[in-house]
């Protein structure tokens, strides 16, 4: 992917606007949303560029600087946010940058075609045709979803050999899943049968090729496990500090991905003993060994990034006397690397259509924080092993 040079983006601030360009005066007002429109448009790529699109922020229509704007860091940092706040999904490949064109400062989104498209914004899939931007027809969707491509999609969208679609929960799909992803007014207004909304939020492979997909079984499937070999979890709490002592409780966690993560939060819980320290005759304060938002972070964190290819492994948390190991199958992907794991704005996405499923259902509020919590939480008893083929997380007991 290569960035767009000076020349090109002083050609797309002068000329008229199109599928590949958008101007706004300032990141104000209504304007942050309108931006986020775009990037999502640009990321569905209706027209087919292949190539990407850019936001201009800091210019009138007519390509002239505006008046009083000025490129600030925190400006910067507010469009970074875009890629990792949640409400854009699949989450948008897109570089954010001061540019001096012409003498003038602005600030340049420049967003890339995603591989798996529909991407949505907010639920809602914007598309652009020309300098105008709308949202998707049933058309131009299904356009969007012939348009990925076997060899390019993510593990998480390629179909599952010989499933079929009785091994997707329509129930729990209709009632649950698609009312949590589609905005609310789409779903009234929706007329599609039930192949085609499978095929438009990737469950199944296409509308004609009803073959669930990786994703369509985690998120939707009956016995998930039954065909996806790691597709489980594994709980033990181990009376002691070592695996070879007396095992007090013992789970084997079936089910979706979000019955998974439901009930080994449970099982978290009730094991996270609590203490009621006496600060003083009329106050008292309740503690507990550990942060149940902070673990719950971990946990999510180990679904969303572990490899459900080739490898029976499951997500394995082990309860110590002493610390909790949350070990999770595949090591860095992407950008993140054993090196530069767990630092600030270091993040990638093994499985971004299922980070999109866990965001719609609630568990991710928003991309990219999970281990920054984890560690405001925890401090120095937090850490990891990352190896090239797992990474495990140590949270340490506090206190006696």
């Amino acid at each position: 992917m290569t960035a767009f040079i000076d020349a090109e983006l002083v050609a797309l601030l002068r000329d008229l606007e199109s599928d590949r360009v958008e101007r706004k005066q300032s990141f104000k007002g209504s304007a942050p949303d309108k931006v986020r429109e775009a990037v999502c448009a640009f990321a569905n790529d209706l027209a087919g560029h292949g190539s990407p699109g850019a936001i201009l922020i800091g210019a009138t229509d007519d390509g002239t600087p505006a008046a009083d704007f000025a490129v600030t860091d925190e400006l910067l940092r507010q469009l970074a946010d875009i890629k990792t706040d949640g409400n854009i999904a699949p989450p948008p490949t897109l570089l954010v940058e001061k540019r001096r064109l012409a003498s003038s400062d602005f600030a340049v989104i420049t967003v890339w075609p995603c591989d798996t498209p529909p991407v949505r914004y907010k639920g809602r899939i914007h598309i652009r045709w020309g300098p105008r931007r709308g949202l998707a027809s049933a058309q131009d969707e299904r356009i969007l979803n012939e348009r990925r491509r076997h060899r390019d999609r993510p593990f998480d969208v390629q179909p599952v050999s010989g499933a079929t679609l009785e091994e997707i929960d329509r129930l729990r799909f209709e009632q649950e899943y698609l009312p949590s992803l589609v905005a609310r007014d789409l779903l009234l207004a929706n007329e599609r049968s039930f192949e085609q909304k499978l095929a438009a939020t990737k469950l199944i492979a296409a509308e004609n090729e009803a073959v669930p997909t990786v994703l369509g079984l985690l998120v939707c499937g009956k016995l998930p496990s039954d065909w996806i070999g790691g597709a489980y979890t594994q709980f033990l709490r181990i009376a002691g500090t070592d695996l070879t002592d007396p095992v007090q409780d013992e789970e084997v966690i079936h089910g979706t991905v979000a019955d998974q993560i439901r009930r080994l939060e449970e099982k978290l819980e009730a094991h996270n003993r609590r203490r009621i320290d006496f600060a003083g005759v009329d106050r008292e304060s309740v503690g507990e060994d550990y942060a149940l938002v902070a673990l719950r972070q971990l946990v999510r964190n180990a679904y969303m990034h572990r490899s459900y290819e080739a490898t029976n492994a499951p997500v394995r948390v082990y309860w110590f006397d002493d610390r909790i190991e949350i070990h999770n199958p595949g090591g860095p992907f992407g950008s993140v690397t054993v090196e530069n794991f767990g630092q600030p704005g270091v993040t990638d996405y093994r499985n971004p259509n299922l980070a999109e499923a866990l965001r719609a259902l609630g568990y991710v509020q928003r991309f990219g924080a999970g281990i920054a919590i984890a560690k405001k939480h925890f401090g120095a008893r937090l850490s990891f092993q990352v190896q090239p083929g797992v990474v495990a997380a140590l949270i340490h007991r506090e206190g006696p």
